[in-house]
């Protein structure tokens, strides 16, 4: 059987904002079968993640590029590879059946064909979670939001936590974590309408002349761990406020994706004599940990001690309009496209 696989690619490298007129749709046939002594597997994409570091492979140069094969620079006319969950419709690899769900590297597009050894795994049949959950909560952002604050930031009950882009699909979790060590959690977005999700507290930074001023206000006592999804101003506030000791997990920037002029610059001073540990990471370092953090965070949900945001969209041409989106803020949670029914 063949089809017509539908996919996205970028028209030309992206400079600053991107807009949905960034994106084409093309499409091209691929055989639903695996060829003798292929290893393959043809999966049919259901849901895809919508993750803004992806803008920074789609630019002429940036140093992300290099650093890991999911960051590498993407040329227009490729196809994008993202993570997802879909359903296997052939296979040449024994470890995959007809009909499994799956959760990996999947594809901005209605058919992948995973290659060997590209990240693939079954869905555990036994859980009882919508299958969103395994691009969102229990997926790379619920694994960035759990490495990064009990593998980065050690965190310690009754310590006080800040937490940026707080309603973005990591932020609303880490806050969640928080919670659940006994810490006091305060979260930051650009909106009002965004929800606390169980914080101490938030508040809209688009309201704020002097972000040092305004954690100072809500962090008398000092701030404890920060939990960087911003970087620019908003991390150097955050430092001015830091207690001695204090560790700053950098799980992204989004604030110079789109503008190179916005780097931040902490004073050094602050970070010297209070002893700050300031570390970047990535949730892929974390990954001898992924079955600790399923389990525990499986936990959390069964129990209703956690819940996962989504926003979903529809169908593969709403894609780039969900991409552009992160960048205006439009996300509440975990921005997510489904692209066929279950």
């Amino acid at each position: 059987m063949e089809v017509e696989n539908r996919y996205l690619t970028v028209k030309h490298h992206i400079h600053g904002l991107p807009s949905r007129l960034d994106f084409e749709l093309r499409s091209a046939p691929l055989t639903l079968t695996i060829p003798p002594g292929s290893e393959d597997v043809i999966v049919k994409n259901l849901f895809v993640s919508i993750d803004p570091y992806q803008i920074n492979r789609m630019k002429v140069h940036n140093s992300s590029q290099k650093t890991a094969d999911f960051a590498r620079q993407l040329h227009p006319g490729q196809r994008i590879d993202s993570f997802g969950v879909g359903r296997v419709v052939a296979s040449g690899n024994a470890e995959f059946k007809k009909d499994e769900l799956v959760v990996g590297l999947l594809g901005w597009e209605e058919y992948t064909a995973v290659r060997p050894g590209t990240m693939l795994t079954k869905i555990d049949s036994n859980m009882d979670f919508p299958l969103s959950y395994h691009v969102s909560i229990l997926g790379s952002s619920g694994l960035t939001a759990y490495a990064g604050f009990y593998e980065v930031c050690d965190p310690k009950e009754g310590e006080k936590v800040f937490v940026s882009a707080a309603c973005g699909s990591v932020g609303h979790l880490v806050g969640q974590f928080a919670k659940q060590s006994g810490c006091y959690v305060v979260g930051c977005a650009g909106s009002k309408k965004k929800e606390k999700l169980g914080f101490d507290d938030a508040f809209n930074y688009k309201e704020e002349t002097d972000l040092r001023s305004a954690l100072k206000r809500y962090f008398p006592d000092g701030i404890d761990i920060y939990f960087d999804n911003v970087g620019a101003e908003m991390l150097e506030a955050a430092v001015a406020n830091m207690n001695a000791f204090g560790r700053v997990a950098l799980c992204g920037a989004i604030s110079q994706y789109t503008d190179a002029g916005k780097q931040a610059a902490p004073d050094m001073l602050d970070i010297i004599y209070k002893r700050i540990t300031i570390r970047g990471f990535l949730a892929y370092d974390h990954l001898s940990i992924y079955h600790d953090f399923v389990s525990a965070t499986s936990d959390h949900i069964r129990h209703g001690r956690m819940q996962s945001l989504e926003d979903v969209s529809h169908g593969l041409e709403s894609v780039p309009s969900a991409f552009a989106g992160l960048f205006r803020g439009d996300n509440v949670g975990k921005k997510l496209v489904q692209l066929a029914d279950i």
